[in-house]
């Protein structure tokens, strides 16, 4: 025994508390001569009885810059020493505790101006924020450390004093107002300006926003194409499909892999960050799902199924729930997995290799850095077709074996490290995108997939109380769910129900909303709080509202409530919404890619939204045929059998016939029964 243990110095010199941790970003750094602490009261009741301040320190597995500033400052004994002397040092999973990252990160866009990760921040002992930033290089680190301990020494009550301002600070950036509602009335003349505003910042030559780094930002081409498929603009239509061909051509999309990269470097989609994360290639198969549905483009069809197929191949679990990321870098260089140089593949694609290399712009257009490649799609290929002789099922062909050549070389290669926990909110992301991708291909896998992960969720990610955890690994969940774990779980519910017409999915999507109903809404404000009233509130409960890469939690929640109301004839679910819409309403105009889904909930509310309810032996066939289109403005219920739990089957059913209700607002057309008939009372 005392062999090993010293065998284990010898590897590990140094092990921090981090080591009882299941975070792959808290054991990464177990092994610093830092004595990190994970968050928790253990942390803070040192830093008080020590009377020590607070680094705190933030960041994720997949998180380049993270990596950069461990081995220059936290792997390195001198730096180490310092933190140890003067502070209690804390590290944070900005994935396990995205509620704790949304407070430090707020501190240090009021102190900064802007933020990222790492995210460094000095607390006073209660946790208080007083100063923070991103990245340090180690001198500058050593500098802000020494400055730091000197001032909570000589001028202490200069520190409290910042942490008191901060806290305000932050305090009133949280601040939701509840708006009258009274003589509020919802129009389209919102959406027109809002769109009208935004049109200036699109790039019309590269796709996505006019600027650097680009982010696909998944929701604001939801929102886009279903704005301009409704009002017939084509010129938001065609922007919506440039954007879509360029990331799917581009380097952030894995030509060879399938999935996405979580953003551009660039304008033209050339040079990613990377690190793949669930939660986008999440949305994004659900967008390019909607895609195909509107505009039928077989390009689309191919990025969902490359993109599932990475899903499968190294993001799901043998237990069939979805992991959370996978690093940017591997053997200490970023991109490295991924790239090519012309010799690799001139070794392995033989008399391929011109047709290869003029596929993928192996020339200046693909040329990174150190005779690295990074594959990018060529934008006509049927002119490459004719060059070479090929129809295009033939290219299409060749090209297919030759990713699945250049694939199997990549997987003997070093792989990039996996965060291989689950996050319940990222989970109900991947449930929702195989069912969205179901609905437009119809392959019995996709449905397959969605229902073993949610059946998972349902026996290992559930409190004793109806309540859900966030994160799962190693068979024990933990952490208190947030509330876009109940958002996102709903949404996957409510879609597991409107595809399957199985009514527990819908029943356990209402548990919830009750559920957060009871622990998250906040009456003053007509909102809900990001953490629960079991959660130990940390300077502030935030109210997430911004729709970011991910959309905001009450969007999703606002959404959600707006469908439970009709399922369940619950007025007060949709005057929860209604009054959730209203308190945004006044900030959507001037930044429409900030509330996308915002204004998709504004759509929601305004004509031309309908409900489908199918009643009848047929009706999972007829569902089928329908769901196979675009329409995003309905939503769908509906049974094989006569079922009196829900008033909105009742009456509906004629022996040996499946009828078709189309109804706006509760009110219903006479039944029809044929799928032709269907479309043209819907518009399509």
């Amino acid at each position: 025994m005392k062999v090993q243990q010293k065998a284990d110095h010898m590897k590990h010199p140094y092990t921090n508390q981090l080591i009882h941790e299941s975070s792959p970003y808290l054991l990464q750094h177990a092994h610093n001569p830092v004595n990190w602490y994970p968050w928790g009261a253990e942390a803070l009741n040192k830093a008080k009885q020590e009377n020590k301040a607070l680094i705190v320190s933030i960041g994720y597995s997949s998180c380049h810059w993270c990596h950069v500033m461990e081995h220059e400052s936290f792997e390195n004994e001198e730096v180490a020493r310092i933190m140890n002397e003067n502070f209690i040092c804390i590290k944070v999973d900005r994935e396990e505790h995205p509620d704790v990252d949304q407070i430090y990160m707020n501190a240090v866009q009021l102190i900064s101006g802007r933020g990222g990760w790492p995210l460094n921040c000095f607390a006073i002992p209660d946790g208080r924020p007083f100063f923070g930033g991103t990245y340090f290089p180690k001198d500058h680190w050593i500098n802000v450390l020494q400055q730091i301990s000197d001032l909570y020494i000589s001028d202490h009550q200069k520190v409290l004093d910042y942490a008191t301002q901060l806290e305000s600070g932050i305090q009133q950036s949280e601040l939701m107002v509840k708006v009258d509602t009274s003589e509020k009335k919802l129009g389209v003349k919102i959406l027109q300006k809002m769109v009208n505003r935004w049109e200036a910042l699109m790039d019309h030559t590269h796709g996505g926003p006019t600027r650097a780094p680009k982010f696909p930002i998944p929701n604001n081409y939801e929102f886009l194409l279903r704005y301009a498929s409704q009002h017939g603009d084509e010129h938001l239509l065609k922007h919506v499909e440039l954007t879509l061909k360029k990331m799917a051509y581009g380097g952030i999309y894995d030509q060879i892999g399938g999935g996405f990269a979580r953003y551009s470097t660039d304008e033209k989609w050339k040079v990613p960050h990377f690190e793949k994360m669930l939660y986008d290639n999440a949305q994004l198969v659900s967008l390019y799902s909607h895609a195909y549905q509107y505009f039928k483009n077989p390009l689309y069809k191919q990025v969902v199924a490359e993109t599932l197929s990475f899903i499968e191949r190294e993001m799901t679990s043998p237990e069939g729930i979805f992991y959370s990321a996978l690093d940017a870098d591997s053997e200490g260089e970023e991109g490295k997995y991924y790239v090519w140089t012309k010799e690799e593949l001139e070794s392995e694609l033989g008399g391929d290799t011109n047709l290869f290399f003029e596929y993928y712009r192996i020339n200046n257009d693909a040329f990174w850095e150190h005779g690295n490649y990074i594959l990018m799609r060529t934008e006509h290929p049927e002119k490459l077709g004719e060059k070479y002789g090929l129809s295009e099922i033939e290219l299409n062909k060749k090209m297919a074996c030759l990713k699945e050549k250049l694939l199997a070389v990549r997987e003997q290669r070093i792989r990039p490290g996996r965060d291989d926990k689950s996050l319940t909110s990222w989970n109900a992301m991947m449930i929702k995108a195989y069912v969205d991708a179901y609905m437009a291909f119809v392959d019995p896998e996709y449905m397959k997939a969605a229902f073993r992960a949610a059946y998972l969720i349902e026996k290992k990610f559930k409190k004793a109380d109806g309540g859900l955890y966030h994160t799962y690994k190693n068979d024990e969940a933990k952490i208190n769910g947030l509330l876009d774990d109940y958002a996102c779980m709903m949404d996957a519910y409510i879609f597991l129900y409107s595809v399957s017409l199985q009514p527990e999915w819908l029943n356990k999507a209402n548990e919830l909303a009750l559920y957060v109903q009871q622990h998250f809404y906040d009456e003053k404000s007509g909102m809900f709080f990001y953490t629960s009233d079991e959660n130990e509130v940390l300077v502030t409960q935030k109210t997430e509202v911004y729709d970011n890469v991910i959309p905001s939690s009450n969007s999703i929640l606002a959404r959600n409530l707006k469908k439970l109301a009709f399922y369940f004839e619950n007025s007060e679910f949709e005057q929860i919404s209604k009054q959730m819409l209203f308190n945004l309403e006044d900030k959507m105009v001037d930044y429409g890619s900030g509330y996308s889904n915002w204004a998709m909930l504004m759509m929601d509310f305004l004509d031309n939204n309908y409900e489908v309810v199918i009643c009848g032996v047929d009706a999972l066939t007829k569902l089928r045929q329908l769901q196979k289109n675009y329409y995003p403005q309905i939503t769908w219920a509906g049974s094989e059998n006569e079922n009196k739990g829900f008033s909105f089957l009742k009456s509906r059913f004629i022996t040996g016939k499946t009828l078709i209700y189309v109804c706006e607002n509760n009110t219903c057309q006479l039944p029809v029964e044929s799928i032709a008939e269907t479309k043209n009372i819907l518009g399509n």
